[in-house]
């Protein structure tokens, strides 16, 4: 795990370099503290940066960047290839002979590359990756990123200057880019709380897609203008492919066979390095499911790790426990008090580098620190959700929207016109007149905004206009100031044709809200603390076997992920992981109110809204008043804000220095 960085040089453009290149380098220390290397071709305009976190091969001979045998290619890497020695037999049965330097994947890679070219050989790999290949005979760099997006990879183009990095901020390092803030990725960011690829928070900078490379010449630098991403791996191929051939069964059992044994192929294959390994224990269906197989494979307790909070409503750490025991890892826990997580806080600019606000980026914060203090590399259970159909909202879509749907339209709105007469505080105080005759299943907390919840449901016309407002945490253009209100419908990109609805909205969230939200939120997270994060769910075998499944493997008696409940009841007892899902959070709505009211009071004061120059302070204003009286419970659509509004005032703060 590393942080790579780079530029290319326009051919009417004379510019030093190495100054710049080594800045570039050096903002990335916190991905790579072992080792760093540079190489420059200052006659071709080229130089490349690398921050070395050492895991395979620690001696000198994995370090970077590395040349191919042939002396025609120079390369950065950051990841990990699982399947590097099989690739090298690969090689060595084609005839390659080559006297290996070391053991090393990104030797390995780099000969793969030499010889086979970047499409076979990216749809040869098992792993996640970014990497920046130069090729000397073309003038040519190309950029690629894994299948599934794990690894980042920001470029752009600017004054006859081409410049990759991991992060933005090795971006920043150079003068040629004025980076200006792009309105339509404030407005993605605001709707759905991180920048969609392939945006960034910048208009002059870009991410490159997962399962793409971009080739770029000095040329086309030259030209100003840059090659559209080349796909090599799409999953909105692999999905639609999986349903329209689906695999079939003669029982179910046989599929849970073939699962667990994919998954035993990729946590075997993800053990690989020179340092040790633990694995994030949440107890949870996910990653308990990934400790349990990685311990069937250890001949000793593996270590896991997990954090709780003082307030129970939020705290796993009991059920990580006791699968722990079962299991007999060497667990380590820790219980964070909310004045320890609230300390994260004013880092979280720094430590995602782009607007991001998924709450749950602070506990994966202390659980990652609370491993590094452990172990070199942690496993982890995500992407489980995305591929088994594991979050409540397909259960609730797949159940409700055909038959509201089946209602015409103009009924549907008049239906939700009249349950939006009423305010929620109004509806509040209506629903506690009549609580005393109501049954107790019927009585919720703050009803009036479960109803227009439901109002908002009523009111949508199509099934990707569903998708959009039940994945939108802030939906009213108002928020934001009139000159930036049109923003567009399609900002998640074109709606997936499946059969089903659940398979419609498992895809779209595989392709953004996964490589958006939850890699970007675990990449981050860990690699703050110096820690390599790997994912064994993301295998693309297992990827394209979940989508052959037929939906019923998936959802099956009422029952989310029912395939990897039955893989997971062959190692733990089902007692242990049958429970509601509670997911990775923090009790947000109650901090807003008490620990951090005086951070986020700041925040959302007119004053710093109108100086951040996005949001209508009125409308803001109005949100956060609601949220205190306990009227209604803004915190998602609270927290993008203030996480917009902390990331701005951290940009302003550079600027100041910059001038």
């Amino acid at each position: 795990m590393c942080g790579i960085a780079g530029v290319l040089v326009s051919p009417n453009r004379t510019l030093p370099i190495a100054s710049r290149v080594e800045s570039m380098g050096h903002s990335l220390k916190h991905r790579g503290p072992d080792s760093n290397g540079t190489w420059l071709d200052t006659q071709r305009g080229i130089g490349l940066a690398h921050r070395r976190l050492s895991i395979v091969d620690l001696s000198d001979l994995g370090s970077q960047p590395i040349h191919s045998h042939d002396g025609r290619f120079a390369m950065v890497f950051n990841g990990e290839i699982y399947n590097h020695l099989e690739l090298r037999q690969a090689l060595e049965m084609e005839g390659a002979s080559l006297k290996w330097r070391g053991h090393s994947d990104s030797e390995t890679l780099v000969e793969c590359l030499a010889r086979w070219g970047i499409e076979k050989t990216t749809q040869a790999l098992v792993g996640m990756f970014a990497f920046a290949l130069w090729d000397k005979d073309m003038n040519a760099l190309s950029l690629a990123r894994d299948r599934m997006g794990e690894k980042p990879l920001y470029y752009g183009l600017s004054k006859g200057l081409l410049a990759f990095s991991s992060e933005l901020r090795a971006i920043r390092m150079l003068s040629e880019f004025d980076l200006t803030i792009d309105p339509g990725a404030v407005a993605s960011f605001l709707r759905l709380g991180y920048v969609p690829d392939p945006q960034s928070i910048y208009d002059q900078v870009f991410k490159v897609p997962p399962g793409t490379w971009v080739e770029v010449t000095r040329d086309a630098v030259a030209s100003g203008t840059l090659p559209a991403p080349r796909v090599y791996w799409s999953l909105a191929e692999i999905a639609q492919s999986g349903q329209d051939n689906p695999s079939s069964f003669a029982t179910p059992d046989l599929a849970v066979d073939e699962l667990e044994a994919l998954i035993m192929q990729s946590v075997t294959g993800q053990l690989m390095g020179d340092v040790p390994v633990g694995a994030f224990l949440s107890g949870g269906i996910d990653s308990s499911t990934i400790a349990s197989i990685m311990q069937k494979t250890s001949l000793k307790p593996i270590k896991t790790f997990s954090i709780g909070f003082e307030d129970n409503d939020y705290d796993e750490m009991p059920y990580a426990a006791k699968v722990a025991r079962a299991l007999g890892t060497d667990h380590h826990e820790l219980t964070v008090s909310s004045t320890d997580a609230t300390k994260i806080i004013p880092l979280l600019p720094h430590i995602y580098d782009e607007p991001f606000a998924d709450s749950s980026q602070i506990p994966t914060y202390l659980v990652s620190k609370l491993a590094k203090q452990k172990v070199q590399v942690s496993l982890s259970g995500d992407g489980g959700d995305e591929l088994f159909a594991g979050y409540t909202r397909y259960s609730l879509a797949g159940k409700n929207w055909g038959k509201i749907s089946a209602i015409p339209l103009p009924i549907r709105r008049a239906l939700s016109r009249g349950m939006t007469t009423l305010s929620p505080a109004q509806w509040n105080r209506v629903v506690g007149t009549i609580a005393p005759v109501l049954p107790k299943s019927l009585l919720l907390s703050l009803p009036g905004e479960k109803i227009h919840k439901i109002a908002r449901v009523f009111s949508r016309e199509t099934s990707q206009d569903l998708y959009l407002g039940m994945v939108s945490q802030l939906e009213d253009t108002r928020l934001m100031q009139a000159k930036y209100q049109s923003r567009p419908k399609d900002v998640l990109g074109s709606w997936p044709i499946h059969s089903d609805l659940i398979h419609q909205m498992m895809a779209m969230d595989s392709i953004t809200y996964l490589p958006g939200d939850i890699l970007v939120k675990v990449d981050r997270a860990t690699m703050a603390n110096s820690l390599e994060s790997r994912v064994p769910f993301l295998d693309h075998r297992i990827v394209e076997f979940a989508w052959k499944l037929p939906l019923e493997l998936k959802l099956r008696n009422n029952q989310s992920k029912w395939i990897l409940r039955a893989v997971l009841k062959r190692h733990i007892p089902e007692k242990l992981f049958d429970r509601p899902k509670m997911g990775f959070g923090i009790p947000l709505g109650e901090w807003l109110k008490g620990p951090l009211r005086e951070w986020a009071q700041d925040l959302l004061s007119p004053e710093k809204i109108l100086q951040s120059g996005y949001l209508e302070h009125e409308y803001v204003s109005g949100l956060w008043d609601e949220h205190l009286s306990g009227r209604r419970n803004f915190q998602h659509g609270l927290w993008n804000i203030l996480m917009l509004q902390a990331w701005l005032d951290t940009e302003h703060q550079r600027t100041i220095k910059c001038d």
